[in-house]
């Protein structure tokens, strides 16, 4: 379990999560059971929108009525729509949601309240399933965004920026089951899945910049595809395995 430090905010976030923490007081009372902030580690451009989650006691749609007028705000403060569940609601749907509830819980800044997300736990066959639907999901994608791209270098280049971020994501809950919250994702993808660590380094390093930065996109490309085809023949003989 890796819950990371306040210090991975600014002032000016934190306070501006304290002052939805304070909003969402105002609207659910001693309903509001915690109010954290996620998604911290995902490498995002500038301005960033920090993502957080609310857990509440129930949430009807009076609830949502009272929220709305309060969006323009949080947003003005550079924070995402926040995600509020039921307490209830996001401890059944564990086994439903493993892979993104399974990253929030992992990687997450206590804002308010009490840390019922300390205690949560993901059960690994949950995770392994919802890998493996991804990984192969991921791949299909990739090869039909190539041939979509009909050979055009800059479109290649694109598809290979826009999917970054969901390929960190999935490497990133693999490598929470396979080797531990602190390993290395690149060099564990090298080391048990046997995709090469300079893959990983450069197709992850196109989120955080310009697609057309990249260099040779379309041979970047066929090795990406080959990761992605390595990765999920990985998770699919995982089960036998694990």
């Amino acid at each position: 379990m890796v819950v990371m430090d306040a210090a991975s905010l600014s002032a000016d976030e934190h306070r501006a999560l304290r002052g939805l923490a304070d909003d969402l007081a105002r609207v659910f009372g001693a309903g509001l059971h915690l109010v954290a902030a996620y998604g911290l580690h995902h490498p995002a451009p500038p301005p960033r929108r920090v993502h957080a989650i609310a857990l509440v006691e129930r949430l009807a749609f009076d609830d949502l009525t009272r929220c709305a007028p309060l969006v323009t705000a949080w947003r003005r403060a550079s924070l995402a729509v926040p995600l509020i569940l039921e307490r209830d609601e996001f401890l059944r749907t564990l086994d439903v949601f493993p892979l993104e509830y399974g990253d929030i819980i992992a990687h997450h800044v206590l804002i308010a309240g009490d840390d019922v997300l300390s205690t949560a736990r993901v059960a690994p066959e949950d995770v392994r399933r919802a890998c493996e639907l991804a990984a192969k999901s991921h791949l299909i994608h990739l090869r039909e965004g190539f041939l979509e791209a009909g050979g055009d270098a800059q479109a290649n280049a694109q598809l290979i920026a826009a999917s970054a971020a969901p390929f960190r994501a999935l490497l990133g809950s693999i490598v929470r089951l396979a080797a531990g919250p602190d390993a290395d994702v690149a060099q564990t993808a090298e080391q048990q899945i046997g995709i090469p660590a300079a893959v990983v380094r450069d197709v992850l390093s196109t989120g955080s910049g310009p697609s057309s930065s990249i260099a040779e996109p379309s041979a970047l490309l066929g090795r990406y595809v080959d990761a992605a085809e390595r990765l999920w023949t990985f998770v699919d003989t995982w089960q036998a395995r694990a």
